[in-house]
C-alpha cells in the first residue's frame, strides 16, 4: 500500500491562541452575483459567530479542554504533529494502526506521543476534534477570503476533502463516544460554519437553495472516502474531480427539483441511532 503525501504539520494553521488568523467577515452590501457578490448582515452575522467558534474550538484542540497554563510552543507544535500524523496512519491502516509508526512520521519519541495522548481511544478522540476544527476553519476562512460565494465553496469542498474525514469513519470503534460533549461543541461549531458558507452562496443567487449542510457533507465524506477493496491513497487522483462534479450541480439557476428536502447535519444524527 502506497504511503501518502503528507504536508509537513508544522505548515498547517490550526486557529489558536498562537495563531491568530483574519476571520473578519466579508462586508454586508447589495445582493449580487459573479465575482464580488457581497452577503447580506445576517450572513456576515453568521459567519462573524462561526468565526468566534472557531477560534475558541481551535484554542481546545491546542490545549485540551481541562488545561489552564498556556503550553509552550514546541508542545504544541509537537501535539499538531501528532495528530496530522495519526489522522494519516490510521486512515491507511485502521483503528489497530501502530503507536510506534505515529511517533515515527510525526518526528517525535513514543514518551511524547503518551504524554499528550495516554491510550488510543484518547488519541482517537483528538485525532476527530482536531479534524472537525480544522474544517470549520476551513468553511470559515474560504468565506472570509473569496470575493465571490460559489468560488469560496469550491475551496472549502477541495480543502476539507484533503482533510480525511470520511476516511476516518470507518476506523472509529464502536465504543468511540459519538456524544461526547467536546464533540458536540465541534459538530456543532462545524455545522454553523457551513451553514454560513452556503447562506452566502444563496443570498449571492449563486447556490440553489434546496440543499443543507448535510447534503454537502454526505457528499463530501462519501467521494472522499477510499473504495473497499482498492489502495487507500490510489483513490486520492480522483476525489477532486468528482468533487467538482459534485460541486457544479450546486450552481444556481438549478436544472432539475431534488426528491425529498434539504438535509441537516441533525437529520444525519436521528438517523444513525
Amino acid at each position: 500500500m502506497k504511503s501518502p503525501a503528507t504536508t509537513d504539520p508544522a505548515a498547517l494553521p490550526v486557529p489558536g491562541p498562537e495563531v491568530d488568523l483574519d476571520l473578519t467577515a466579508p462586508a454586508a452590501g447589495a445582493v449580487g452575483t459573479g465575482t464580488g457578490a457581497c452577503v447580506g448582515a445576517g450572513v456576515a452575522a453568521a459567519v462573524r459567530a462561526a468565526a468566534g467558534k472557531v477560534k475558541a474550538a481551535g484554542k481546545r484542540a491546542r490545549t485540551g479542554a481541562d488545561a489552564v497554563p498556556r503550553p509552550r510552543a514546541d508542545a504544541v507544535r509537537n501535539r499538531e504533529r501528532i495528530l496530522s500524523a495519526a489522522r494519516d496512519v490510521l486512515v491507511e491502516f485502521g483503528p489497530a494502526a501502530p503507536l510506534d509508526e505515529i511517533a515515527r512520521r510525526a518526528g517525535v519519541g513514543n514518551a511524547t506521543l503518551y504524554r499528550h495522548f495516554p491510550d488510543r481511544p484518547a488519541l482517537i478522540h483528538h485525532v476527530v476534534l482536531f479534524g472537525l476544527d480544522r474544517v470549520a476553519a476551513l468553511a470559515v476562512d474560504s468565506l472570509a477570503e473569496e470575493p465571490d460565494a460559489f468560488a469560496a465553496l469550491c475551496r472549502f469542498t477541495h480543502a476539507a476533502a484533503d482533510e480525511r474525514i470520511g476516511a476516518l469513519c470507518p476506523v472509529l470503534s464502536s465504543d468511540f463516544d459519538h456524544d461526547h460533549p467536546e464533540l458536540l461543541v465541534s459538530r456543532e461549531t462545524l455545522e454553523e460554519a457551513v451553514e454560513a458558507l452556503l447562506a452566502a452562496g444563496r443570498s449571492s443567487g449563486l447556490v440553489r437553495t434546496d440543499v443543507g449542510v448535510g447534503d454537502l457533507m454526505i457528499a463530501l465524506s462519501q467521494l472522499s472516502r477510499p473504495l473497499p477493496g482498492a489502495g487507500c491513497f490510489d483513490a486520492d487522483v480522483f476525489v477532486h474531480r468528482h468533487l467538482q462534479l459534485f460541486l457544479d450541480g450546486l450552481r444556481a439557476p438549478a436544472r432539475s427539483e431534488l426528491p425529498g428536502s434539504a438535509t441537516t447535519l441533525a437529520d444525519l444524527r436521528r438517523k444513525a441511532m
